[in-house]
Parts: structure tokens; sequence; C-alpha cells
């Protein structure tokens, strides 16, 4: 896959721009909805939840924005890749190129967003006063893994949406699912321990945990915590690159 990535690096690279500027053609204010979008929703969220849940967290702005911040990057990357294969199918069913490109490159769309989007965050850390440590470096971690969980949804979601049109209403649902499953807003200091680990299953809830814990608790998550992230991300990206592989003729005549 790098290998024929090489290959076709000016072709990547082409989809990159194309994509970037696509997302944001014919709108007024370009790349500053990269920042403002999820602004707008946090600020939302802030008002609606601050009361319920503010007075039992410490830094709940910052917390609320972590939840909100992985969150966000993985509905853009699985929604636009999602579409990837169907969007592009007037190219790969005329040009034989390898077809996971145009997931790649819909995914660093949503990897640029989601970094402008983190100098947003950054600056929310500082002015809730919480200190920058050498821990902060470790966030590249989950980001890493995150990217990696992103790409092997989106090559799985853009497999099945080619056969089933379906996929777009379900995933739709269930990622609203999965906003609520991953306490973005809420605690789970609440529940018992073995309600707790339940919550370790949700991946994203996983990664943004990862967050939480070296911004705002300042501490490093335990070994099991690294493993379990890079399972996730692995497994996700496994059964997606085997699907591409597995239909990738057959993509050709349901497109």
């Amino acid at each position: 896959m790098l290998k024929k990535l090489k290959q076709h690096q000016f072709l990547f690279s082409e989809l990159v721009k194309r994509d970037f500027a696509k997302k944001y053609k014919r709108t007024i204010l370009g790349m500053a909805w990269s920042i403002l979008s999820p602004l707008m929703n946090l600020i939302i969220m802030w008002l609606v939840f601050n009361n319920f849940f503010g007075n039992n967290v410490n830094h709940y702005a910052v917390y609320l924005f972590a939840g909100q911040l992985v969150f966000s990057y993985f509905t853009d990357a699985t929604n636009l890749g999602m579409n990837s294969l169907v969007g592009n199918a007037g190219i790969f069913t005329k040009v034989n190129v390898p077809k996971y490109l145009f997931l790649f490159s819909q995914n660093v769309s949503s990897l640029i967003n989601f970094g402008l989007t983190l100098l947003i965050f950054f600056t929310f850390v500082a002015i809730d006063g919480i200190p920058f440590t050498w821990l902060f470096l470790l966030l590249i971690y989950p980001t890493m893994c995150l990217v990696v969980f992103n790409l092997g949804v989106g090559l799985v979601l853009s497999a099945l949406f080619v056969f089933f049109r379906d996929m777009q209403y379900l995933w739709g649902i269930l990622t609203q699912l999965i906003m609520w499953m991953s306490a973005i807003f809420y605690t789970i200091d609440g529940y018992s321990p073995m309600v707790q680990n339940l919550f370790l299953l949700n991946p994203i809830y996983l990664y943004l945990r990862y967050f939480r814990k070296i911004v705002i608790d300042g501490v490093i998550p335990t070994p099991q915590f690294h493993l379990l992230a890079a399972a996730y991300a692995l497994i996700a990206f496994a059964v997606g690159a085997w699907m591409y592989k597995k239909y990738n003729h057959e993509f050709l005549y349901y497109v």
C-alpha cells in the first residue's frame, strides 16, 4: 500500500488539494469554518450542560472541548470517507488507480481541520490555567491511533456504501449513539467500576479519555490503555483493508 502511494504521489497530492478546496468552495469564511463550527458546537454544549455537570468536573470547558475535538474529527473523517468511492466513481472506473487513494485524501482534509481545531483547544487550555508540560507530547500517540482508526472505519464504510446506500442513514444514527456513549459532556465517575470498564469498549471514548488524562489529570495512561488504543486502530484498519482487497473488482459493477 505504501509503495503504491509513493507511485501515485502526484495524484494523491492533487486529490488532497481538490478535496480541501471543494469543502470550502463558494463559502465566504472558507477555512474559518474549520474553527468556527466546532467552536460554536462547544459553546452551545457548554451553555446547555454546564449547569448539570460543570460543577462536578474540573476544567469543564476543556473537558468538554477534548471530547468534542475527538468526536468531531471522527465523524468528519468517517462521513467524508464513506462517500469517497461513490463520489469518485467517474475517475477509477476509467483509470486504474488504487481506490483507497480517494479515502486517504479525504482523511488528510479532515486531519488538517483537526489540527486547526487542536490549536484552539490549546488556547482554551491556556485560558483555563492548565500548565503545559512535556506530557502534552504524548498526545501524538492517541492522535496517530485515531488517524488509523478513522482510516479503517472509512474503508469499511466506503465499501459498504457502494453496495448498500442505506449506510449513510444507518451511520448517522450510529454516530449519535456513539456520541451519547462517549461521555463527551458528562463524567462516568458515578458509575460502578464494571460499568466504567464497559465504556472502554467504545474506541472513541478511549481516545478522548487519553486526551483528558494527559491534559486535565496530568497522568500517563496505563500500558494496557495504550495497547487497547492501538488494537482498536489496527483491527479497524485490517478489516477495512481486507474488504477493499476482497471487493476491489466488484466496486466497478456497483458504482
